[in-house]
């Protein structure tokens, strides 16, 4: 079977979150702000879809992110943050699944941006992104997750006590609940993608990178 074999499928959040909670190394969606989901399928038994592959896109978990990728227009600036499809899938099957869904972000939205984070903690380098013409922005500094019973949070979980699980974690934490504990972590590679030429030439006038 050939990658473009596969249906690419705009759909809605509920509909990936199992699948990613089962086949992405996280095992959780907690805490992002998704906009936009997507899922793979081929067929299934009985002639129906199974999804194979999930990615979902959201507004990027540091509010200076944005600023910084797409420093003309912030709010057009989108993070894939999370993309798994099953292990037996065919060679290229992500690359196809990626480009299929910057070409549906190019035509239906007003995104001008996407950047992506190889995780090195998980052994990431980020070869698919380079399959996708991805450019390679160098890396992160160093940072530090919050483990929350087993699980990675973003370190300024604690800090979003507008929301019921902020102020619950920020209560534990307080409280020295040993299960709520940060860790540092490796940095990660970052990739940029452009959508249109001319906010690239724009942006890369700025020299902001260097």
């Amino acid at each position: 079977m050939s990658v473009t074999d596969f249906a690419v499928e705009y759909t809605n959040r509920k509909a990936v979150k199992g699948f990613i909670e089962k086949h992405h190394y996280s095992q959780s969606i907690n805490g992002i702000q998704s906009y936009h989901h997507f899922g793979l399928y081929t067929d299934g038994n009985f002639g129906l879809p199974k999804m194979i592959g999930a990615m979902l896109y959201g507004i990027p978990s540091m509010p200076a992110t944005a600023k910084k990728y797409n420093p003309i227009h912030p709010n057009r600036c989108m993070e894939l943050r999370r993309l798994c499809c099953i292990d037996d899938t065919p060679t290229n099957t992500e690359s196809y699944f990626i480009a299929k869904t910057l070409n549906w972000l190019k035509h239906n939205t007003d995104t001008e941006v996407v950047v992506s984070f190889a995780d090195q903690h998980h052994n990431h380098a980020g070869i698919i992104y380079k399959a996708t013409n991805f450019e390679y922005l160098g890396e992160t500094a160093r940072a530090r997750v919050l483990m929350v019973d087993g699980e990675e949070y973003h370190s300024r979980s604690l800090n979003q006590t507008a929301r019921p699980y902020g102020r619950e974690l920020k209560r534990r934490y307080d409280e020295g609940d040993e299960n709520i504990f940060f860790v540092s972590r490796k940095p990660k590679h970052i990739y940029v993608y452009y959508l249109n030429k001319k906010i690239k030439r724009q942006i890369k006038k700025l020299d902001l990178y260097k």
